[in-house]
């Protein structure tokens, strides 16, 4: 069992999600930067969809009651008593401390054996938009451990390098003809505002002007689509993400930036470069 002796200021249960339920409305949801939690298993042996924590912005606490193999990945942040990026053996009785990141947003904490929480249409994670699976832990909540079958076969990984400035890539989305231009995108830095979450990035800069009035019916997007309300202002939509509100969809990132665009914090710069496609 792991205790959660204090969760930060949010805190889910997150593995990589509800594949296969687009069609009825229901988010993929899972890990924001899927890469990091991911890799957390990896490191510990792990099959890359176990459940793991989730911690967004840190300064949290887990007591591990039985000994365990854990490992920490994502937004880099100070750590006691084990390290990120590599597996470390916790004796029973251990609480970890987390404390802020100094860059990113999300950490992620995978146990060996996964977080053994009910599954909900096939995924143990926390839709914070539709309210699926288990709610944020708070303070004193337990968590089961399942067991552990893979082998620890690496020491240490790279972990997330911190960036300034992310240029992340686009393509034209399937509504860019509802836009005098995109080259706003390409030409100027958005900024992330503080109303960014788990089902989207909220932009400030330049406006996307729109040639075409009107509201569409609500359709169905992927993770790392750009939808643009009509104040003009794209919004990066993550893992909570619902169908489309009425509103087009401008671009979409290339999924190996989907990660990159996870770990945005708010005050932070973004440029966009369009792609060719790619991955």
């Amino acid at each position: 069992m792991i205790e959660v002796v204090r969760p930060g200021p949010l805190a889910t249960v997150q593995d990589l999600g509800r594949a296969g339920y687009a069609h009825l409305g229901v988010p993929l949801s899972g890990a924001a930067d899927r890469a990091s939690l991911c890799l957390a298993n990896r490191l510990i042996g792990n099959a890359e969809d176990a459940a793991g924590v989730e911690l967004t912005f840190g300064n949290a606490a887990l007591r591990f009651e039985s000994a365990a193999w854990v490992a920490v990945t994502g937004a880099p942040l100070p750590l006691s008593p084990v390290t990120m990026n590599a597996p470390c053996h916790v004796p029973a009785g251990t609480v970890v401390e987390f404390g802020a990141p100094s860059a990113g947003v999300r950490t992620y904490v995978a146990v060996r054996g996964g977080v053994d929480v009910p599954a909900v249409l096939g995924s143990r994670s926390t839709d914070v938009l539709s309210g699926l699976g288990p709610p944020p832990l708070s303070a004193g909540d337990r968590l089961a451990v399942g067991r552990a079958t893979g082998m620890i076969t690496v020491d240490v990984a790279p972990g997330l390098e911190p960036e300034g400035e992310p240029v992340l890539r686009v393509a034209a989305g399937p509504r860019d003809d509802w836009f005098e231009t995109l080259a706003p995108l390409a030409e100027a830095a958005y900024e992330v505002t503080t109303q960014s979450n788990r089902v989207g990035v909220r932009l400030d800069g330049p406006a996307l002007k729109r040639r075409r009035g009107g509201e569409l019916p609500s359709e169905g997007m992927v993770t790392g689509s750009l939808q643009v309300p009509p104040n003009g202002l794209p919004i990066i939509f993550l893992a909570d993400h619902p169908t489309t509100g009425g509103y087009p969809v401008a671009a979409v990132l290339a999924t190996g930036d989907i990660p990159r665009a996870a770990q945005l914090r708010p005050g932070q710069r973004v440029r966009f470069r369009f792609a060719a496609g790619g991955t």
